[in-house]
């Protein structure tokens, strides 16, 4: 029988505005540094950071559904300009906040 994951949940946002900063800087530089700087990266940033903050203001604290969220509403954007889709930024988000909270995003410990 297979064990459970235990959902990760983040502390309650006390500043979104200034988390949404981080992680729009955060995943640009990350997206920079994959493949090669792309113009699309800073709106692809942009867009996640925006789901982001607005879902930690409607108190979503858990980063499954934060990671759900944006797959989902990133589905909308046109990547046609880009090497990565929804998918890939939505798993760089889930990576980045891990990683934010001393996660090993590997192995989750």
């Amino acid at each position: 029988m297979s064990e459970t994951i235990e959902p990760i949940t983040l502390p309650p946002a006390k500043n979104p505005e200034q988390e949404g900063q981080w992680l729009q800087q955060t995943l640009l530089a990350w997206l920079d540094s994959e493949f090669i700087p792309e113009p699309d990266n800073q709106q692809i940033a942009k867009r996640a950071a925006q789901i982001y903050v607005r879902q930690r203001m409607e108190g979503e604290n858990d980063v499954g559904s934060l990671v759900i969220a944006i797959v989902t509403e990133m589905q909308a954007y046109d990547f046609s300009k880009s090497f990565y889709g929804e998918f890939a930024i939505a798993n760089a988000v889930s990576d980045l906040l891990l990683e934010s909270l001393g996660i090993d995003k590997c192995c989750g410990q």
